[in-house]
C-alpha cells in the first residue's frame, strides 16, 4: 500500500482541502512513516471510526514537518489546466484526497509553477 511507502525524508506537497478554494500550499517532509491515527479510537474524536479496530486499524497518519511554501497558493481549478498533469491522481474524477502518489515530472512541474 502507498501509506506504507511513504518514509522519513520523503517530500510531500501540502494540500489544502478544506480551504475555498481548494489547493497546494506548500512543501513538507516526512519525519515519521505511517503509523495507526490513534483519534479512531477515541470516542471524544471527531475522527473517531467505531469500525477502526486497534488490532487491525483502518486509519494510518505521517508525521510532517514544514519545508517552503510555495511562491503563491496553487488552486485545483489551476492545476486542472496545466499541460502535463491531465492523468495527475489528484485529477482523476473520483479520486479521494488523503494520501496520492506524484509522479516525479508532476512534482516538477508543480514546482514550476510561479
Amino acid at each position: 500500500m502507498l501509506r506504507d511507502q511513504i518514509k522519513p525524508g520523503d517530500l510531500v506537497f501540502v494540500y489544502h482541502s478544506s480551504a475555498d478554494p481548494t489547493g497546494i500550499a506548500g512543501i513538507a517532509e516526512v519525519v515519521r512513516g505511517g503509523y495507526p491515527d490513534s483519534s479512531a479510537f477515541d470516542k471524544k474524536d471527531s475522527h473517531y471510526d467505531p469500525k477502526s479496530d486497534p488490532n487491525s486499524p483502518s486509519w494510518y497518519m505521517v508525521d510532517i514537518r514544514a519545508v517552503e511554501a510555495l511562491p503563491r497558493f496553487v488552486t485545483l481549478e489551476e492545476l486542472r489546466k496545466v499541460k502535463g498533469l491531465e492523468k495527475m491522481v489528484l485529477l482523476q474524477r473520483g479520486s479521494r484526497l488523503s494520501i496520492q502518489p506524484v509522479k516525479p515530472a508532476e512534482w516538477e512541474i508543480i514546482k514550476s509553477i510561479k
